[in-house]
């Protein structure tokens, strides 16, 4: 199978933030969809290993910000690619409010947020999926929301030529090498599968 046909869903890119004991966190996902509109219900899919879908957990809300086509690549990476469990991400970062629900939600290249309290959990193995009620939203801009696909051919830096042998992470571009990668190898990057490394 081609793995990179999974690309071609149609998911967005979004933030994933929560708040607990005045510490905020965020993330990156791509699995965020409105599920029923009355009542108003939306399904994220959260990685068990982020430090946001633990404090989730425990507390029952987050907010999601819709990215836009503009948004950088340093975006990507400070939410995506490093740990909320070691990491401030908001220390230097510009460009947020604070919702009613008192969590973290982006002004800066996005276009919309939601509010949203977790109404069910369904563990998935190794991701967790949060049915949840939206409590809040606003419009921030008219800029069309980011793809993946768009971040793929867009924004995502091209890999750099290296005389590296091993394996590559097409999500970071993170390179393992070794001869042979095991199956449930996890990048320490992103903390995508061996399913999303191509041999180099």
């Amino acid at each position: 199978m081609d793995s990179k046909v999974m690309f071609k869903l149609s998911y967005g890119l979004y933030v994933l933030t929560a708040s607990e004991e005045d510490r905020d966190n965020g993330c990156i996902i791509n699995t965020a969809l409105q599920v029923t509109g009355n009542p108003n219900r939306i399904s994220i899919t959260v990685n068990k290993m982020n430090h946001t879908h633990d404090m989730i957990k425990r507390t029952g809300c987050f907010n999601v910000s819709m990215l836009t086509e503009q948004v950088s690549f340093d975006v990507i990476k400070n939410f995506g690619f490093q740990s909320g469990k070691t990491v401030n991400k908001f220390e230097d970062y510009e460009g947020y409010l604070r919702a009613d629900n008192g969590i973290i939600y982006l002004t800066k290249f996005c276009n919309g947020f939601i509010s949203a309290k977790v109404f069910k959990e369904i563990d998935l193995g190794t991701h967790t999926m949060f049915i949840s009620d939206v409590t809040d939203g606003k419009i921030i801009s008219d800029i069309p929301s980011v793809t993946y696909d768009f971040y793929q051919k867009n924004i995502k830096p091209a890999p750099a030529k290296t005389e590296k042998k091993g394996w590559i992470c097409k999500i970071c571009g993170y390179v393992h090498e070794s001869e042979e990668l095991p199956e449930d190898f996890i990048c320490p990057i992103c903390k995508h599968g061996a399913a999303d490394f191509e041999k180099l």
